[in-house]
C-alpha cells in the first residue's frame, strides 16, 4: 500500500535486484473483547473530552496502562482499573455493565463501542447565588431557539450559562455543546466560526475523511448533523452577530445560549434571538454570595465592613469572588481590616483600561489580592499574561516559570484558591481576560524586558520541543529537524507513543496555533517555522487543513526572512501538501515548483527528491498516474544518489504502487519487495506494514494469491500491533478481494465482515463499498 498520509513529506527509494522471500505461516489477528474494550475505553474518554494524562489524574491508573488498554494490549484489565474507569466515565446501570462485559475474558459478542452524545460543559461553579428572575426567563423559553446573556466583563454571564445547562442537561438527551469563541481575547486570538465548527464536528465524532476541506461544507455538515437532534449549545464570549450565525443550527429542537458583552442587536433583529441582560448583583445577592463563602457568622459580625466590601467590589461577581477568596484564606482578620485593605489599595491604583467596566474598585480588588500572593505565585500569576494561548497546562506553566513542576503545582494551587485562575479541567488552567490584562501590566511594571524576554523564550521553547517530540511519535520516519537547545529552565513534555502524542497535540491545539502566531508576530522566526512543521502530520491527520494553510503561511514568510533555503523549501512543500488536501491543485503546483527551485539552487538532492514526491500524490489526486510515477521514479533516483536509506525505503514503495497503477505488475512487485527488505532493515514498522500490503497486491495483479493472502496477513498483523485500526481494514478488504478471486466464499465473507465492522465503527466512508461487496455474495 503506498500511504501519502503516513510521514510523506520524506519520501522515497531505490529499486535493486528482485528479491526472493521465504513465506512462513503467519498468525490471523482476532479482534477479541480486549479491542473492543480499547474501543470503549477510547470512545468515552473522547465523549467527556480527556486527554489520556486527564484520565490517568482523575482514576489514579497510570497514562501508559490506558494508552495499552485502548490498543487492546492489556490481556486482563484488573476489575478495580474497570472499576476506576467506570466511575470516571459515570457510567451507570445498562451502560456500566456493558462496560465490565466487554472487559472481562469470555469470548462474548463484541461490544460497539459508544455512540454517546457529546458532554462539551465545563464544570460550574459550586457556589451561585441569585439570578432567580434570570433562570425563570430560561426556564420558560423553551420556545426561544437563541438566548443572548449579555452584560459587563465579570458580571457572571458565564456562570449564569453554565449554572443554567447544567440544571436541564436531561431535557437534552443528544448532547450539550459548548466553546469558548474568546471574543475578548486580550491577545486578540478570537476563534474563528469556521474553527468553531471543527470541534463541533469532532465533538460529534465525525471522522476527519468525512469533514469536507470547504468551510461553508464544513457548516452544513454541522447543520446536518443538528438536524432534528435536542441539543443544548452554548457559545461563550461571543464579539459579534458574525461570529456566531454560522454556528446557529437552524432547528428548532435544539436551544443555544450566547454570552457577550456586547448586545448582538443584529442576533436579535436578524435571527430573532431573545435578549436576557444580566446587570450587578443586588446589595441582597452580593450579602448572600459572601455569606456562602465565609460563613453566615461572619457576615453577621460586621455588617458595615460588609456594606464596604460589596460597594468596593462594584456588585461583580467576579470582583466579590477574589474577595471573598482573600477573606477565606485569613480566617483570623477581621472583615473591617479587609475593607481598609481595599480602601487602601484603591487609593492607590489607577483605574482599568478596559471602557466597559465599574474599573476602579475592580482594579483595587484586582492589585489587592495580587498583593496578598506569595512571591512566587505573584510572579507566575505575572508571567501568565505574556502566555500566547487561550489556556495553559501545569506542564508549560511551570517552563513559563522556568521551574520544576512539582514547585510550580503549590504556585497554581495558591493562584486557583484566590480566583486568579480557573483549573477548568484536571492540569489545565485559565484565566478571565479582565485578570489576563492585569497580569500583563503587572509583568510590565515588575519584570525587566530581559525577564519578559526569557519568559517568552521558554514558552516557545517549551511547545517546540514538546511538538517536535511528540511529532517523532506520529511519524518516526520522518527527516529530523536540527533544533537548537531548550533555555534553562524548559522542561519539554514526555509523551509515549502514537496515541499520547495524537492526544497531546489535540489538548493543546487552540494553543500551539496562538504559539505560532505569536511567533511570527513577533519575529521568533525558526519558532514559526520549526513549530509549524512539526504540528504538520497532526494537523493533517485530523484533516485540519485550513488551520496547516494558516500557519505555514507564516512559516513560508519567516522562512523569507531567516534566507535559509533548505527552511524554505520545506515551508513551500508543505504549504503546498496543505493545498493539496483543500483541492487547490493549482497553487499547489505553485509552492512545489518554487520548492524545487531552491532545493536546485542550494544543491539539496533530498529536498528536491521530497519536492518531487509530493508532486507525485498531487499527481495522483488528479488521477494522473503515469505524471505521478514520473515523479515517484526522479524522487527515488535522488534519493539514491543521495544514500537517503529511509527515503528510499518508501519511495520504492510508491514507484511499486504506481506501476501497478499503469498495469506493470512485475515491475511493481520488485519495487515493493525491495522496499519491504529496507523497511525491515531500517526498524520502520508502519513502513513495514505498508509494504507488505503493496507486495500482497501486485501478488492479487499477479495472479499469485496464495502469496497475495499470507502477505496482507502480515500487514493486518502489524497494522493491529501499530492500532492502525484503518488501514488494518483496507488491508482486510484487499484480503478479502483475494479470496473472492478464489472463489472461497467462507474466506471472502468473514475478512470483509472483519472490514465492515472496523470501517463502521470508524464511521468511514469506505464502508458502504465494502457493504455492496457482501451484499454481492
Amino acid at each position: 500500500m503506498w500511504q501519502p498520509q503516513r510521514g510523506w513529506t520524506t519520501a522515497l527509494t531505490r529499486h535493486s535486484p528482485v528479491l526472493q522471500l521465504n513465506f512462513g505461516v503467519v498468525r490471523w489477528p482476532e479482534r477479541g473483547v480486549l479491542a473492543v474494550f480499547g474501543e470503549l475505553v477510547r470512545g468515552h474518554r473522547r465523549r467527556l473530552g480527556f486527554t489520556q494524562e486527564d484520565l490517568a489524574a482523575k482514576t489514579g491508573v497510570h497514562s501508559r496502562t490506558i494508552a495499552k488498554i485502548e490498543v487492546g494490549q492489556i490481556a486482563t484489565p484488573r476489575q478495580t482499573t474497570v472499576r476506576l474507569l467506570a466511575d470516571a466515565f459515570a457510567l451507570a446501570g445498562s451502560a456500566r455493565e456493558a462496560f465490565f462485559e466487554a472487559a472481562s475474558e469470555s469470548k462474548s459478542a463484541p461490544v460497539t463501542p459508544p455512540q454517546s452524545s457529546p458532554n462539551m460543559l465545563p464544570a460550574h461553579a459550586s457556589v451561585f447565588v441569585g439570578r432567580q428572575e434570570h433562570l425563570r426567563s430560561l426556564d420558560a423559553g423553551d420556545n426561544q431557539a437563541v438566548t443572548v446573556i449579555g452584560g459587563t466583563a465579570g458580571v457572571g454571564k458565564t456562570a449564569l450559562a453554565l449554572h443554567w445547562a447544567h440544571r436541564v442537561r436531561d431535557r437534552y438527551p443528544d448532547g450539550l455543546m459548548y466553546i469558548n469563541l474568546r471574543g475578548f481575547d486580550p491577545a486578540g486570538s478570537a476563534m474563528g466560526s469556521a474553527e468553531a465548527i471543527r470541534r463541533f464536528l469532532d465533538a460529534l465524532a465525525v471522522p476527519p475523511q468525512r469533514i469536507p476541506a470547504d468551510p461553508d461544507a464544513q457548516a452544513d455538515l454541522y447543520r446536518t448533523k443538528l438536524a432534528a437532534k435536542k441539543m443544548l449549545i452554548v457559545l461563550d464570549n461571543a464579539r459579534d452577530p458574525d461570529q456566531v450565525r454560522p454556528l446557529l443550527p437552524g432547528t428548532p429542537s435544539c436551544r443555544v445560549l450566547v454570552t457577550s458583552r456586547n448586545k448582538l442587536t443584529g442576533l436579535v433583529a436578524a435571527q430573532g434571538a431573545h435578549p436576557l441582560p444580566l446587570d450587578l448583583l443586588t446589595f441582597g445577592e452580593a450579602r448572600q454570595l459572601l455569606t456562602h463563602r465565609l460563613g453566615a457568622a461572619r457576615v453577621a459580625s460586621d455588617p458595615d465592613a460588609v456594606e464596604e466590601l460589596i460597594t468596593g467590589c462594584a456588585r461583580l461577581p467576579l470582583a466579590l469572588n477574589i474577595v471573598a477568596a482573600h477573606a477565606a484564606i485569613q480566617p483570623q482578620l477581621a472583615l473591617s481590616a479587609l475593607a481598609g485593605q481595599l480602601r487602601l489599595s484603591r487609593d492607590r491604583l489607577d483605574t482599568l483600561s478596559t471602557s466597559d467596566t465599574p474599573t476602579t474598585d475592580v482594579r483595587s480588588v484586582f492589585s489587592w489580592s495580587y498583593q496578598a500572593l506569595r512571591d512566587g505565585s505573584a510572579r507566575l500569576f505575572r508571567l501568565l499574561g505574556l502566555h500566547p494561548g487561550p489556556d495553559i497546562s501545569a506542564a508549560a506553566a511551570a517552563s513559563l516559570a522556568g521551574l520544576p513542576a512539582e514547585k510550580v503545582r503549590p504556585l497554581l494551587s495558591e493562584l486557583a484558591s484566590a480566583h486568579l485562575i480557573t483549573e477548568h479541567t484536571v492540569d489545565r488552567y485559565d484565566m478571565h481576560d479582565l485578570l489576563r490584562v492585569y497580569a500583563a501590566e503587572q509583568t510590565h511594571r515588575h519584570d525587566s524586558d530581559a525577564q519578559r524576554h526569557a519568559a517568552i523564550g521558554r514558552i516557545l521553547d517549551h511547545y517546540l520541543h514538546t511538538a517536535y517530540l511528540a511529532d517523532r511519535m506520529v511519524s518516526p520516519a520522518r527527516d529530523p529537524l536540527a533544533l537548537t537547545p531548550p533555555l534553562p529552565g524548559v522542561s519539554p513534555e514526555h509523551v509515549a507513543g502514537y496515541g499520547q502524542a495524537m492526544d497531546w497535540f489535540a489538548a493543546e491545539h487552540a494553543v500551539l496555533l496562538a504559539t505560532v502566531d505569536h511567533a511570527a508576530a513577533t519575529g521568533s522566526d525558526t519558532h514559526t517555522w520549526q513549530l509549524s512543521c512539526s504540528l504538520a502530520n497532526f494537523l493533517n491527520r485530523r484533516g485540519h487543513w485550513h488551520d496547516w494553510a494558516h500557519i505555514q503561511q507564516a512559516a513560508v514568510v519567516a522562512t523569507q526572512r531567516l534566507a535559509d533555503p533548505s527552511a524554505q523549501a520545506r515551508a513551500h512543500r508543505l504549504l503546498a501538501q496543505a493545498y493539496t488536501w483543500l483541492g487547490r491543485f493549482d497553487d499547489a503546483y505553485a509552492q512545489l515548483w518554487h520548492a524545487l527551485d531552491l532545493a536546485r539552487q542550494s544543491g539539496d538532492p533530498i529536498g528536491q527528491a521530497h519536492a518531487h514526491y509530493s508532486l507525485s500524490l498531487l499527481s495522483h489526486r488528479q488521477d494522473l498516474p503515469h505524471q505521478a510515477l514520473d515523479h515517484a521514479q526522479q524522487a527515488l533516483d535522488l534519493h539514491v544518489a543521495a544514500n537517503h536509506r529511509r527515503g528510499q525505503a518508501r519511495a520504492l514503495n510508491s514507484v511499486g504502487w504506481f506501476h501497478a497503477q499503469v498495469g506493470r505488475h512485475s515491475e511493481a512487485l520488485a519495487y515493493c519487495l525491495e522496499s519491504l527488505v529496507l523497511h525491515q532493515e531500517l526498524g520502520d514498522r508502519a513502513g513495514e506494514a505498508n509494504a507488505w500490503d503493496s507486495v500482497g497486491y501486485a501478488h492479487h495483479l499477479l495472479g499469485h494469491h496464495a502469496d497475495a493472502v499470507t502477505c496482507y496477513q502480515r500487514a493486518i498483523d502489524r497494522y493491529s500491533d501499530l492500532g492502525d485500526r484503518y488501514h488494518e481494514a483496507d488491508t482486510l478488504t484487499h484480503l478479502g478481494d483475494t479470496h473472492h478471486a478464489t472463489n472461497n466464499v467462507h474466506a471472502t465473507r468473514l475478512a470483509w465482515q472483519q472490514a465492515l465492522e472496523i470501517l463502521r465503527q470508524l464511521d468511514h466512508p469506505d464502508a458502504e463499498r465494502v457493504r455492496t461487496k457482501l451484499h454481492g455474495l
